[in-house]
């Protein structure tokens, strides 16, 4: 296969890299002006320009935080916002060493002839957009693919949609100095027991990845963002040991060594039992030719949001609780958590939200 050989070859396989050092993963604060409105109704705070900036401000100045992350994505707004003293979001990432990225999708759309599946729009106009985001200084990006589970769901229709959306993303991308993460998100939605998140995983993947060939995409300068594979959100829960030999062993089965990383989405968990299972991954023994990080959104905020409620007298408690969840997951990369971060109001509840949209 002839890959993609541009003259951002190189920094593409450096970053991917990078984004994948085993002890750092991925915070995910590219929620859109919508989703984070949610966030901040449910501490009773307005959703304006300055409280989503003062949010993230409290995130990326987290003392300590960043030795724990090696990227964060942005949405548009933040990619261009400062701190309260001037200075741009972007130089405090790079100066913490987490490198900036993008979320480049506009969102879902039914796919017609499908039982209410989707397809996600933004391919329109992407590479100049790509190029305004990496002279911002962004250098990798993320697009979500959704997917779900129900009696004759995911179709091949929608697998394969969705596959080849994401792979046009991706060469856009890296033609355009950009990591693409690879995001086919299996909701978490349903009845069904993880043997059948595994099957429906293992399809999903294989065809991204024979998409990826087809556009002769640069794997080595890429990044997969998968769910774990878990029962549904309505069936028994199984144990982190279970969820680690089945998403590990449908990788196997389907992701090609190339990959320099699996950065894990949390898919409404809760952050105690996203960093678990992390952790179980890790600690199972096996062939992992991949590094298997993090890139979580609700699963490293949730009772950071809780502590801080908006008000400016509570930084210091919602940053303590921050960097209490990014020492968490740099350990469950490594598997070496021990568990002694679900002390944090909030830690253990669930953050699911059925059909969620990011």
């Amino acid at each position: 296969m002839s890959c993609y050989k541009g003259k951002y070859h190189d920094e593409l396989i450096a970053n991917a890299t990078y984004i994948g050092t085993p002890g750092k993963g991925i915070l995910a604060a590219d929620e859109s002006t919508g989703t984070i409105g949610k966030r901040l109704a449910s501490i009773n705070t307005e959703n304006n320009e300055s409280n989503r900036r003062a949010l993230r401000e409290l995130l990326f100045t987290t003392p300590g935080a960043m030795e724990c992350l090696s990227g964060v994505i942005l949405y548009e707004e933040t990619l261009y916002q400062s701190t309260a003293d001037g200075k741009p979001f972007v130089q405090v990432l790079k100066e913490g060493g987490a490198l900036p990225g993008i979320k480049v999708d506009k969102g879902t759309v039914e796919l017609a002839g499908t039982n209410g599946e989707t397809t996600t729009q933004g391919l329109d106009g992407l590479g100049q957009r790509c190029q305004k985001y990496y002279e911002a200084g962004a250098r990798f990006a993320k697009w979500r693919a959704v997917l779900k589970i129900g009696p004759n769901e995911p179709s091949q229709l929608a697998i394969n949609e969705n596959a080849n959306g994401l792979a046009r993303y991706a060469i856009i991308c890296q033609e355009n100095g950009l990591v693409p993460i690879v995001e086919p998100e299996i909701l978490v939605d349903g009845p069904h027991n993880i043997d059948k998140c595994a099957e429906v995983t293992e399809r999903v993947l294989a065809a991204c990845y024979k998409a990826l060939n087809d556009h002769h995409v640069l794997l080595e300068g890429t990044l997969l963002k998968p769910n774990m594979v878990t029962p549904g959100s309505d069936a028994k829960k199984v144990s982190p040991e279970v969820v680690a030999e089945y998403t590990v062993r449908a990788l196997q089965r389907t992701m090609p060594a190339a990959v320099p990383a699996v950065v894990f989405l949390s898919g409404g968990q809760s952050e105690e039992e996203a960093t678990v299972n992390l952790n179980a991954m890790n600690k199972l023994k096996g062939k992992k030719p991949w590094s298997l990080t993090f890139s979580f959104g609700r699963a490293l905020q949730q009772s950071t949001l809780k502590a801080w409620g908006g008000k400016a007298e509570n930084i210091q408690k919602a940053q303590a609780a921050f960097l209490t969840r990014c020492k968490a997951n740099s350990e469950a990369t490594l598997g070496t958590y021990k568990g002694n971060a679900n002390l944090a109001d909030g830690a253990a509840e669930s953050l699911h939200v059925k059909d969620y949209k990011y």
